[in-house]
């Protein structure tokens, strides 16, 4: 049975038919679908959701690391900190340096005070 649909107060009196339930609906009723251009749907369920996988990719985030660390084991053995390659494999040692250098800069030798 024909449905009337009554078209008066609209900006245009067409009648077109939904893409999707195939009903009769007013023309200014109708919308493009937002994932199909192309399909006419009516705003009474047959309009989708935009997809959101039609979307472009989100800008990925410039994370810094503020003081990074190095690659290199920096574990502490009983001998010493090994520094792998950046100080020629010298070993530094965690504690105070206990070794006493020959020549440290002064040239001043304990004089013998000769005895009287």
């Amino acid at each position: 049975m024909p449905k009337f649909l009554d078209t008066r107060g609209y900006s245009d009196i067409a009648i077109a038919v939904c893409d999707r339930c195939k009903m009769k609906r007013p023309h200014a009723e109708m919308r493009s679908d937002p994932n199909f251009p192309g399909l006419q749907v009516c705003n009474q369920g047959c309009a989708d959701q935009f997809d959101p996988y039609r979307l472009p990719a989100r800008k990925t985030e410039r994370i810094t690391i503020r003081f990074p660390r190095p690659d290199l084991s920096v574990a502490v053995d009983p001998n010493g900190l090994a520094a792998q390659g950046t100080y020629g494999g010298a070993v530094l040692s965690p504690e105070q340096n206990t070794n006493t250098p020959e020549n440290d800069g002064n040239l001043d030798g304990i004089n013998i005070q000769p005895q009287p």
